[in-house]
């Protein structure tokens, strides 16, 4: 890949490459045995940081918005994120390198049984306040009452704690949430399928936004991601396809 030294300006102005990393996501990244920030998003971060010959830049979040909130605010060159039209707002998006799916997960004891029966009006759904789901769900449920949890991992314990009665987000982290306490269910199948790509403010032009783009791409193509997935042992999670398939 070559670039200009303007795109390297654009996307380097303090000398290094600055990544959002929200650790609210474990399909994207997470702490390793040391304490340390690791994963997928964390693997793309520093290989696009050696591609423009500089260091990365670990900018660490515990909530997906948070991390946008500090890419909105040029603390950050890069982050990583699923695309939304409100985070579009002030963020120029690549496509996809990775598809998660949304779950519900309710009590075993609960009588929904299919997603089609949580939005009604008798039911509260918690999410993580500014994560993908809660900006999807905002515009999809037209009667369920919303429910905001501080972040996506603290999703679950605020649905028990507040007696609501679904909890949405990550199929793995609510799947993993469910073993770690007893009496919970995922509902089957997915209410939706989060496309997670690469952003950068949108202060920094769309050629710096398509070097970006054009990385994503490289690295789906040459199985860079589905590497970095198996070696962070990331189940459930899909590459995604070329732009524009």
């Amino acid at each position: 890949m070559t670039f200009s030294a303007a795109v390297k300006s654009a996307l380097t102005p303090t000398g290094r490459l600055r990544a959002s990393i929200n650790l609210g996501n474990p399909i994207l990244a997470n702490r390793d045995a040391a304490g340390l920030p690791a994963g997928v998003s964390i693997d793309l971060a520093r290989e696009l940081a050696r591609r423009l010959g500089v260091e990365a830049e670990l900018v660490v979040s515990d909530s997906a918005g948070k991390s946008v909130d500090i890419v909105n605010a040029d603390q950050a060159d890069i982050g990583f994120f699923a695309i939304d039209p409100v985070r579009g707002q002030g963020i120029l998006f690549t496509a996809a390198y990775v598809l998660i799916e949304g779950s519900y997960l309710v009590r075993e004891a609960s009588p929904l049984q299919h997603n089609e029966e949580v939005d009604s009006a008798e039911h509260r759904v918690t999410v993580g306040k500014g994560s993908a789901y809660d900006l999807y769900l905002t515009r999809a449920l037209k009667a369920a009452q919303i429910v905001r949890a501080v972040s996506s991992p603290a999703v679950v314990d605020t649905f028990l704690a507040n007696g609501d009665d679904v909890a949405a987000g990550v199929k793995q982290q609510l799947e993993s949430d469910a073993k770690r306490l007893p009496g919970l269910r995922l509902l089957p199948g997915r209410f939706m399928v989060i496309e997670q790509a690469m952003g950068v403010p949108k202060t920094r032009g769309t050629a710096a936004q398509a070097f970006v783009a054009a990385f994503v791409e490289e690295m789906k193509a040459s199985g860079f991601v589905a590497q970095a997935l198996a070696r962070h042992r990331i189940e459930g999670a899909a590459v995604a396809p070329a732009a524009g398939l």
